[in-house]
């Protein structure tokens, strides 16, 4: 049922999928690549609140507007779902909406998670932390195995925009964990 309704969009490195505040008429999930969720302040500062990595879903049946900025970073390939389609899907089949809930909640873990990196850790830790959480993500999507290695899918200005650093001290500690051999 799901094919019935589903249809892909790819979004090249830097293209807006959706701005905050913009009627939503889709869901989707990454199927490749990264995009980042923004939110632009009074002021006008950006603030990273968040990844889309593949496997994660983005849009809310029930909500009509885009509560954040989402845009690619790296090219990005997502299966979209007619939001009006797909809210009836999960009306008319549980199981598709026992799965939202689950994504729901490891959504939630991942954010006390941040919130935990952010708060308390070290700029080492926190750039360590990152890289480990793709890692992890990547194993647990089967994309790797054994010894992990992969392409880190941020710039270091994206990195340190995501995690309150400034450019130099990404930099820094980027540098030294390459010294080091992680």
């Amino acid at each position: 049922m799901l094919d019935d309704i589903k249809y892909y969009r790819r979004f090249e490195a830097g293209q807006t999928v959706v701005w905050s505040g913009d009627r939503m008429e889709f869901v989707a999930s990454v199927v490749s690549g990264v995009a980042t969720l923004t939110q632009t302040m009074e002021d006008g500062r950006t603030q990273m609140v968040g990844l889309l990595l593949p496997a994660d879903f983005v849009g809310r049946p029930g909500r009509e507007n885009a509560p954040y900025n989402v845009i690619a970073t790296t090219e990005l390939m997502m299966c979209c779902f007619r939001k009006k389609s797909f809210e009836k899907l999960i009306v008319d089949t549980p199981h598709i909406s026992h799965r939202l809930l689950e994504m729901t909640l490891d959504e939630l873990d991942a954010a006390r998670e941040w919130m935990l990196l952010l708060g308390r850790k070290t700029a080492r830790e926190k750039i360590a932390s990152l890289l480990a959480i793709i890692a992890r993500r990547d194993v647990a999507l089967g994309l790797r195995f054994g010894q992990i290695g992969f392409d880190l899918p941020l710039t270091r200005e994206a990195m340190s925009d995501y995690l309150g650093l400034t450019l130099e001290t990404v930099s820094r500690q980027m540098s030294a964990l390459k010294r080091e051999g992680v």
